[in-house]
Parts: C-alpha cells; structure tokens; sequence
C-alpha cells in the first residue's frame, strides 16, 4: 500500500509539472506578482503617509517602536497596538478558514475580505488624511485597516495558499532568492532555474511596487492606494472562477 501510494504522489507529481510547463510565465505567475506588488506598493504608500508605520507585518512597527522610546516622538502606542490588532485578526480568520467547508471558495473569499479593509483604508486615509501627527486617533484608525487588510493575507499565506510564495515579507523570500541563485550557480538544471526565477520574481515585484506606489504619493497623495486595490479585487474573482472549475469536474 505504501509503495502504491508513493507511486500515486510521484505520479501527481509528474501531471503537475507537465501541466505548469505547458503554461506561459504569465499565466503561471500572474497572482504571486500582482499581490506581491500590491504589498510593495501600499506598505510603503503607508508608511510614509502615517509616519513610519507598517501596514504589511509587525516587525517594522515593534523596531519603529523601540526607536521611539529611545528617541522620544509621538505614535509610540500606535505602533505597539499593531501588535494586538494583528494578533486578533489571525486568530479571527483562522477560526474562519477552520469552520469553512473545503467545496468553499475559501481564499477567493479572505481575498476578497482584504479589498473589503483596503477600500476602508483608502476612505479613511483620504477622509481624515493628509496627517499631521503621528499620534492620533485618526491615523491609528486609519493604519489598522490596511494592517488588518494584510493580516488576512498574511493568515491566509500561512495556511491556505500551498504552493504560493510569501507576498507580503520579503526577508525569507530574499533569503530564498540566494539560496536559489547558489543553488543555479552550482548546478544548472531546469529546477533551479525554475525555483530561481520564482523567487527573484517575487523579491523584483515587491520592489517595483515599493518605487510606483513612492512615486505615485508624490504626485496624488494617499489616493495612490487607489489603484492597487484592483490587482486584489482580479486575483480573489480569479480564485474564486478556479474554485468553481474545480467544484465542477471534481479536479
């Protein structure tokens, strides 16, 4: 049994490379890239919007914190309650992917929740924007939306979104994209070449989007957000017409 089940994985294994290769570097990687660049674009639009303060991940909040007690400034609790707001929002959509049903347009659905808290980003960044004061009610309201938007993602990254690289922290995809690039260095076969060119994809997107959305703030504000809200909207309808197929032929 065990050897038959082997045969079988090896034998999955062996339909999906021969499926990826008949697909374009497009199709295959559209998604990665378009939310790759989004997470670029908009954690740097908000960071320099709410003076200093992460929308992607905790870390950079808890640094800028400490840098706070050091240096003195306003913002200090906006940046600690990061931390909490987070938390409670991976623990919420956990306890969602964990009660869906499988047959269920899962991701398409935590996707779609982001654009829901990225749209409320942007109306609350344009309300009460441009900001004035790191310490404000209005900017920590406004910065826990697009962390909340992305704490989702980053849940969903975790958990449900498999074979997809990280689209959010680029320290572990950086880390991979030297890994990847010894790995070719040394031995260059198609498979290293393949996982060289995913990981510098990813590591180039974030990038991009960390320029276009620095470059687009000088020029219309916060209202750069804007546009990188439909790449989310595309990828989650995207998943949720994969969902549908699958449903549909039992594949």
């Amino acid at each position: 049994m065990a050897n038959l089940d082997k045969e079988k994985a090896a034998g999955d294994k062996g339909e999906d490379n021969g499926a990826s290769s008949k697909l374009t570097f497009w199709q295959r990687y559209q998604i990665p890239v378009m939310l790759t660049t989004v997470g670029g674009a908009i954690d740097t639009i908000g960071f320099i919007g709410l003076f200093g303060f992460f929308t992607n991940h905790v870390t950079g909040n808890l640094v800028m914190a400490g840098g706070g007690l050091v240096k003195g400034g306003d913002g200090l609790w906006v940046k600690l309650g990061a931390l909490p707001v987070f938390l409670m929002t991976v623990i919420i959509t956990k306890r969602v992917i964990n009660m869906t049903n499988a047959n269920k347009p899962i991701l398409s659905n935590l996707l779609f929740a982001e654009v829901v808290f990225l749209l409320a980003f942007l109306v609350s960044a344009i309300y009460f924007g441009p900001f004035e004061q790191a310490g404000t009610l209005e900017v920590a309201f406004t910065g826990f939306l697009g962390l909340t938007a992305f704490a989702i993602r980053n849940t969903a990254g975790k958990t449900i979104m498999g074979k997809i690289k990280p689209t959010l922290l680029m320290t572990g995809n950086t880390t991979q994209l030297g890994i990847d690039l010894s790995d070719y260095v040394f031995d260059r076969n198609n498979c290293n070449m393949d996982s060289l060119r995913h990981s510098f994809t990813l590591v180039f997107s974030f990038t991009a989007g960390a320029f276009v959305g620095a470059v687009l703030y000088i020029y219309i504000g916060l209202w750069a957000i804007a546009p990188f809200i439909l790449p989310v909207l595309y990828a989650a309808i995207k998943m949720r017409d994969k969902q549908s197929l699958k449903n549909a032929t039992g594949k």
